[in-house]
C-alpha cells in the first residue's frame, strides 16, 4: 500500500498571491487591530501555584516551575501529569503516556449524550463527542486519574477513568460543546473551553461543584462570522490564547491568584486582540474567516490560521504590554480547520481544507510546511484532491509528527506518510471517508479512527519503522463514528463518539 503522491513546489516567494505569482501581502499586513478592553489595575500573581492553608482541597501537585515560552516539542506542557489540552502541549506534538492497548476491549461507556444544536443550518439533535472533542486526563493527588470533556448534550462531564463514574456534576452550558477543554497546566484547579452559546468559560473546580469565574463572550466584539468557540486554549505565563469563530484572536492576562480562604481566582484582562481578516482577503474569499483551530505557540510567536486560508504569526514577547504585532503572514488560499503543528526548529506543518478549488489552494497543496524564518517561507505541499466528484479535498485532522515523517488522515478518506524534509508521500492506507479525527503516535504505536461512515473503529500501526508502517490490529466500534480525538493514558485510550457515548478503550 505504499505510493507516492505529488508534491507541489511553489518558486513564488511571496506571502500573499491573488492569482499567479501577484502578491497582495501589503495590503493584508496593515491588519485592523480590534482595541482591547481597558487595562484593570491589578498585580500579576507569581507563576507557579500554591494556595494558603484551607479546607480546599487542591486538585493537582505541581513539582516545577512553568515555562514562560513553550518550545518544547513533543514533550508535556506544564506541572500536571497528564495530557491537558489538544495534542498535549502549544505546539500540538505531545499525544499521551502508554502503553497503547492493541487489541483493546470497551472497559465502560457513559452516556447516552444529545442535545439540540443549530450549526446555522437550522435545530437539530446530535449525539456524543464531535470534532476535535479531545478529552483531558490527568491525575488529582488524591489518587483519582479524572477524564474531563465536553459534548453535544450541551455539558462537561468529568468522570473517574477507572470506572466511569462522575466525579463531580456537570457543568451545563446554552449549546453543544465541539471543541476541547483545557486544564490549567500551572495547578490552579481552573478549566478553560469554549461553547456554541457564544462564551469562552473558565471554570474553578475547588467549590463544591465547577463554577464559572469568568466568560468572554463573543457578541460582544465586532466580529466577522460567528460565535462559536472550536478552537482549544493555550496558557502560557498566566497568559490564556485563543482564537474565536467571530475571527478575532485574543490574548488574556488571567491574574490567576487564591483568595485568603484557600479559593481559586481569575481577574482577567484582555490585553491584546488582533483580527484575522482584512478588507482585501474578504474580496478574495468572502467573510466566512473564522478561527476554529487551536491556536499554536512556539517561543515567542503564537500562529493561528482561518477559514479564509490565512496564516498568521503573532509576537506575544511584549503582550503583556498590550502589544501583538503582527510577524508572519502567508495565504494558502482555503479553509483552515485543523491545527498548525510545530516542529523543534520552528517550522510550521499547516492542514488546509480543499472546497473553494480556487488556484492558489492547487498551486500550494493541502499539507503544507512553512518556514517562517524565510522570505520564501514555503518549503513543499501535498495535494489532496476529492476521490469523487462533489465531495471536498483536504484535512480536518491535525497532523502527527514523528521520526521524520509527517502522518495525517484525510477528508477523502486516507491516512499518509509524508518525508518531513521533501514532502514525498511514501505510505498511504484506506481509512475511510471523513477521517476528521486526529492521529495520535505513543511508543511507536500510530493509533487511527477509522471507518468513520461504516461504525467507526481504531486501527494501530507499528511505526518503530517510520518508513515502514505496519497494521498491527483494527478495533471495530460498529455503533459510530470516532469523529473526536483520543487521548492514550497508560493502558487505556479515552474518546467519546458519534453514537451518543463516550468510552474507554483498554
Amino acid at each position: 500500500m505504499k505510493a507516492a503522491t505529488k508534491t507541489l513546489m511553489v518558486s513564488c516567494a511571496l506571502a500573499f498571491v491573488v492569482s499567479g505569482c501577484a502578491s497582495v501581502a501589503g495590503e493584508l499586513a496593515g491588519i485592523e487591530q480590534v482595541p482591547p478592553t481597558p487595562a484593570l489595575e491589578v498585580e500579576p500573581v507569581p507563576a507557579a501555584a500554591a494556595p494558603p492553608d484551607s479546607t480546599t482541597t487542591t486538585i493537582v501537585t505541581t513539582t516545577t516551575e512553568p515555562e514562560t515560552f513553550v518550545n518544547a516539542v513533543k514533550r508535556p506542557h506544564g506541572v500536571v501529569e497528564g495530557v491537558l489540552q489538544f495534542r498535549g502541549n502549544p505546539t500540538h506534538t505531545w499525544y499521551g503516556k502508554g502503553p497503547v492497548p492493541t487489541s483493546p476491549t470497551i472497559k465502560w461507556r457513559f452516556g447516552e449524550m444529545c442535545g439540540v444544536t443549530n450549526p446555522g443550518t437550522g435545530p437539530t439533535t446530535k449525539c456524543g463527542t464531535a470534532w476535535t472533542g479531545q478529552p483531558v486526563v490527568y491525575e488529582r493527588n488524591d489518587g483519582v486519574t479524572e477524564v474531563i470533556f465536553g459534548a453535544y448534550d450541551h455539558k462537561v462531564h468529568f468522570l473517574d477513568a477507572a470506572t466511569g463514574l462522575e466525579t463531580r456534576p456537570p457543568f451545563v452550558t446554552g449549546d453543544a460543546i465541539k471543541g476541547s477543554v483545557t486544564l490549567d497546566p500551572d495547578g490552579y484547579p481552573l478549566l478553560y473551553f469554549g461553547s456554541r452559546d457564544n462564551k469562552m468559560r473558565i471554570l474553578a473546580l475547588d467549590r463544591e461543584a465547577p463554577t464559572e469565574v469568568w466568560a468572554l463572550n463573543a457578541d460582544d466584539w465586532n466580529g466577522i462570522w460567528n460565535n462559536d468557540w472550536d478552537g482549544n486554549p493555550s496558557v502560557i505565563d498566566d497568559v490564556l490564547y485563543e482564537g474565536g469563530e467571530n475571527g478575532i484572536f485574543y490574548a488574556v492576562l488571567l491574574n490567576r491568584a487564591y483568595a485568603d480562604d484557600g479559593s481559586v481566582r481569575v481577574d482577567p484582562q484582555v490585553l491584546a486582540t488582533v483580527n484575522g481578516w482584512t478588507t482585501e482577503l474578504i474580496n478574495l474569499v468572502g467573510r466566512n474567516l473564522s478561527i476554529e483551530n487551536s491556536v499554536a505557540v512556539y517561543e515567542d510567536t503564537a500562529y493561528f490560521g482561518n477559514g479564509g486560508g490565512r496564516v498568521v504569526g503573532v509576537d506575544i514577547s511584549n503582550v503583556r504590554q498590550g502589544e501583538a504585532p503582527i510577524v508572519f503572514d502567508y495565504w494558502l488560499g482555503d479553509d483552515i480547520d485543523a491545527s498548525i503543528v510545530i516542529d523543534d526548529e520552528g517550522m510550521l506543518y499547516v492542514p488546509v481544507e480543499m472546497e473553494r478549488f480556487n488556484a492558489r489552494s492547487k498551486e500550494v497543496g493541502q499539507l503544507v510546511k512553512l518556514d517562517p524564518g524565510n522570505d520564501d517561507p514555503f518549503v513543499w505541499g501535498v495535494s489532496i484532491p476529492p476521490r469523487v466528484d462533489g465531495d471536498d479535498g483536504g484535512l480536518w485532522a491535525t497532523p502527527v509528527l514523528g521520526d521524520g515523517v509527517v502522518y495525517v488522515t484525510t477528508h477523502p478518506g486516507e491516512l499518509l506518510a509524508v518525508d518531513a524534509t521533501t514532502g514525498e508521500v511514501f505510505f498511504r492506507d484506506e481509512v475511510g471517508h471523513h477521517a476528521w479525527s486526529s492521529p495520535l503516535l505513543v511508543d511507536d504505536i500510530l493509533v487511527v479512527s477509522i471507518n468513520c461512515e461504516a461504525g467507526g473503529g481504531l486501527r494501530f500501526y507499528d511505526v518503530s519503522d517510520p518508513r515502514s508502517p505496519r497494521t498491527v490490529s483494527q478495533f471495530d466500534l460498529n455503533s459510530g463514528c470516532i469523529e473526536s480525538t483520543p487521548t492514550i493514558w497508560k493502558g487505556t485510550i479515552y474518546v467519546g463518539a458519534r453514537d451518543g457515548y463516550f468510552y474507554a478503550f483498554g
